[in-house]
């Protein structure tokens, strides 16, 4: 990698200048520091292992991210499922990086017995958007997704077959949500099947072909194949190779672009190439990521980096999955790049007196109020992430 960690590497050489302990890694000590500021601030000390979904609490608050609000237990202790996930995502991206005893102690007594408070016995078995201590609650396909994700990872990693086992018993909920309607993909919500989402499509590809990565059972890349497909037809723009949000089950399609699906098909695309050598899906992520690039980013022109747009900070770092995949396919740096300048500028101006992070990559309202739950561990994924790119 050409410029990647060059900030990172002259705050070592400043570090080493003043007589301190020069961290292994900046990103990887990054990461720690804000996990351990997480844990400080959202955790419920009840022996749960959950989290309160914002900072500073407010039993008020309202999801704005649910199918609809009828469902909604009062004044919420925890957390809903999606956001508990980030934790999940960040410390499995810690382990990926630096293989750790203590990290894989804390997801496996910590992290996992506090996820198993949103498990659902309803058949198939799932996890619902709140805890199944409160009155039923609706299952998001997607948020299963992003779980199984992070199962399969630990699998990979640690060849432990309980990470496996619980990876294919998601994927039987995932794929209950799919059908021929709309000629294939999958819905958003079990309860509410009125559309098929990017968000629900993209990152399954993923989780089929990490699944076949596990397994080598065939019949996850031939779906994975064709859903990939059926993603590409139906919620492309073919003007920029970006990615719409969902398409209705009337065929009316939600135009808006969010960075976190398309950067799941810039991985799918990557991981497709990486698995059949078929030139045409590392050409397909490439012209996704390069559209990306001006999408999503600002001009360069007063920073001397292109600046991540405000969006969820998790979406960004689901976006930056899928371009350290790419990276590992064609080891053009340039976007990882991009991402560890703006992870360097928040590191001093996207913090508040708390150490938790806005939403706005300039740092212009690191005061805000209230600091949502995700956008902290879509952070700490992101340092977790770009700590473990050998360059």
């Amino acid at each position: 990698m050409r410029k990647i960690l060059g900030a990172t590497l002259a705050l070592l050489w400043a570090s080493c200048l003043q007589g301190q302990k020069q961290p292994e890694n900046v990103n990887y000590a990054r990461a720690t520091a804000s996990l351990s500021t997480i844990q400080k601030h959202y955790a419920v000390n009840d022996g749960k292992h959950l989290f309160r979904e914002t900072f500073p609490f407010d039993d008020s608050y309202s999801a704005t991210y649910l199918a609809d609000n009828n469902n909604q237990p009062k004044a919420n202790a925890y957390s809903y499922l999606w956001p508990f996930s980030g934790s999940l995502s960040a410390y499995v991206a810690l382990l990926e990086t630096k293989d750790d005893d203590s990290t894989k102690q804390h997801i496996d007594r910590a992290v996992l017995p506090g996820l198993e408070n949103y498990f659902d016995k309803r058949k198939p078995v799932g996890y619902a958007s709140y805890v199944n201590s409160a009155p039923l609650s609706d299952r998001f396909y997607d948020d299963n997704i992003w779980l199984g994700i992070d199962f399969v990872d630990l699998y990979l990693h640690s060849k432990q077959k309980t990470y496996l086992d619980k990876a294919q018993e998601i994927w039987t909920f995932v794929e209950s949500g799919m059908d021929d309607k709309l000629g294939g993909g999958i819905y958003w919500c079990e309860q509410k099947k009125e559309s098929k989402n990017t968000c629900s499509n993209a990152p399954a590809v993923v989780y089929l072909l990490k699944l076949y990565q596990a397994t080598n059972a065939k019949g996850y890349l031939d779906e994975a194949i064709n859903l990939y497909a059926w993603t590409k037809k139906n919620l492309q723009d073919p003007s920029d190779k970006l990615y719409w949000d969902n398409v209705s089950l009337t065929g009316n399609v939600q135009q808006a672009k969010y960075p976190y699906n398309t950067g799941q098909m810039i991985q799918a695309g990557a991981l497709l190439y990486k698995l059949t050598k078929e030139k045409r899906y590392l050409t397909e992520a490439q012209e996704s990521a390069r559209s990306g690039l001006h999408y999503f980013f600002t001009s360069q022109e007063t920073s001397g980096y292109p600046v991540l747009k405000k969006s969820d900070n998790w979406f960004i770092a689901i976006m930056l999955r899928g371009y350290i995949e790419l990276y590992q396919q064609d080891n053009n740096a340039q976007y990882l790049d991009a991402f560890q300048a703006n992870l360097d500028h928040a590191w001093t101006a996207m913090r508040d007196n708390n150490g938790l992070f806005g939403k706005e990559w300039s740092g212009k309202d690191k005061n805000s109020d209230k600091k949502w739950l995700l956008d902290q561990f879509a952070i700490a994924e992101m340092y977790a992430r770009l700590a473990g790119i050998k360059h």
